[in-house]
């Protein structure tokens, strides 16, 4: 009898892990057109250069930062040169960018309005 009891109490602990790790999984999933902030703030220079590199070049996999055909991109915590090395050498599905297309000022902006976007 003890026997069974301890092997229910361990099914038992198992499906309740799983149902956790479950709920876990979901929740870094990509972030929906709600704001969480209020309005986005692209007042500053650089912020708006970079929304318009994403715009002409990112938007179209990367819908405002979300998942399209590409992976969410507003809630990596990527460090700004990891984004610069996958925008230049393009792992994955993702196309590389090189400097004729888009420049290292350009890059950089881009780079500040992707984390002005994960801020917001």
């Amino acid at each position: 009898m003890k026997g069974a009891q301890m092997r229910r109490v361990l099914m038992l602990s198992i499906a309740a892990s799983l149902v956790v790790s479950g709920w876990g999984c979901g929740c870094g999933s990509a972030r929906r057109g709600a704001p969480v902030a209020g309005p986005f703030d692209d007042s500053q220079p650089h912020i708006a250069r970079g929304k318009k590199v994403f715009e002409e070049n990112c938007s179209q996999c990367h819908p405002g930062g979300e998942a399209g055909l590409g992976p969410a991109i507003n809630n990596k915590p990527l460090p700004g040169f990891l984004i610069k090395f996958q925008v230049r050498k393009g792992i994955g599905a993702m196309p590389s960018f090189p400097n004729e297309h888009i420049s290292d000022s350009e890059l950089d902006d881009l780079v500040s309005y992707l984390k002005a976007l994960r801020r917001h």
